[in-house]
């Protein structure tokens, strides 16, 4: 990555651009460079490693969602050619398709997982409800009414998980499932390495 000469402004100054897309540029010194090195996988299949993984997602994230992107992979001119080299395309968009199906498949369990937790939270606060209304009902005594505010206060805490589920847990799941998406369909460019001088 080049980056400016004058002070930053704006984490946009900090990336080049070709055709209007912003550039994630990645020097390597080989191909396996790239991949977690722990991984029995195929070569092709292989996880990429998670450095390498967190700088293009970190990347995305960076920009507004509607930001077009191209990862740009340098490799020393003797083996940009090669065989391992031309599998690095495929390789880096399964990796995110593959990570965008976890993602989605999170996404649906967490959803199941909300929709269970409100049922079982509305339930509770309906019994509860009832149950402040008869003790109140039944005796207007101090004793009473503290155990009738004392459900219904137990009737909304039962509402906090399905709350908390639809209200904030949901939405960055859904963010970072676009963001593999739209990794999983980037351009990708396989370069040598520049030479210095």
């Amino acid at each position: 990555m080049v980056l400016p000469s004058e002070p930053v402004t704006n984490i946009e100054s900090m990336y080049r651009r070709k055709n209007g897309r912003v550039l994630i540029e990645i020097k390597l010194t080989s191909v396996i460079q790239l991949f977690n090195s722990f991984d029995p996988a195929p070569f092709y299949e292989k996880e990429i490693d998670s450095e390498a993984e967190d700088y293009i997602v970190d990347t995305v994230e960076d920009f507004p969602a509607k930001t077009k992107f191209m990862i740009r992979i340098y490799l020393p001119p003797a083996i940009v050619a090669s065989e391992e080299a031309k599998k690095i395309v495929p390789a880096i968009h399964n990796h995110f398709r593959y990570r965008m199906l976890v993602t989605e498949r999170k996404y649906r369990a967490k959803l199941r997982f909300g929709r269970v937790s409100l049922l079982i939270g509305l339930s509770f606060l309906a019994i509860a409800l009832i149950a402040s209304q008869l003790v109140a009902a039944l005796n207007s005594h101090l004793l009473a009414q503290l155990l009738s505010y004392s459900l219904l206060i137990l009737g909304w805490v039962a509402m906090w998980q399905p709350i908390t589920v639809f209200l904030y847990e949901l939405w960055p799941i859904i963010r970072l499932k676009k963001i593999y998406e739209k990794i999983s369909r980037m351009e990708i460019e396989i370069l040598p390495l520049p030479q210095p001088g």
